[in-house]
């Protein structure tokens, strides 16, 4: 799929599986952070919306405008941390380089690159919208 050009509605019938989607204030600095800070790849990107690739997973942002007529609005919080509770995990992405980068690229480690019992070596970084990404590569 060509996610330069398909259309809403082509993207939205090829969606399976499990899907993530991140509100945010401002969609071209989180596109900016997430391209810079993890190397993603924004398609579309626009004030409103992006779909957003790492490796070969895809998701998509969305601003908060639009949704207007969704039932979820309501519960953001007017400050982050707008994720708390959920860990968006990114398993090829090295640990040590993002938290050289993190801070400044807007975002705050909150925990540096270390090395876990389960066998990988994590860091945790806050983005300004709140959401908790976890990079980690195999020890």
């Amino acid at each position: 799929m060509d996610f330069e050009t398909v259309g809403a509605e082509e993207f939205g019938a090829s969606l399976h599986g499990i899907g993530l989607n991140l509100l945010v204030r401002d969609v071209s600095a989180q596109v900016a952070f997430l391209e810079k800070l993890f190397g993603m790849k924004a398609f579309q990107p626009t004030a409103d919306f992006a779909i957003m690739r790492y490796g070969k997973d895809v998701f998509q942002l969305h601003v908060d405008g639009t949704y207007h007529s969704n039932p979820l609005l309501g519960l953001l919080p007017e400050s982050p941390p707008r994720g708390a509770g959920i860990e968006i995990r990114l398993y090829d992405t090295d640990p040590d380089e993002v938290c050289a980068r993190a801070e400044a690229l807007g975002g705050t480690v909150l925990q540096g690159a270390t090395d876990k019992p389960h066998g990988l070596r994590e860091a945790y970084v806050l983005c300004e919208n709140g959401y908790a990404w976890v990079v980690s590569r195999a020890l």
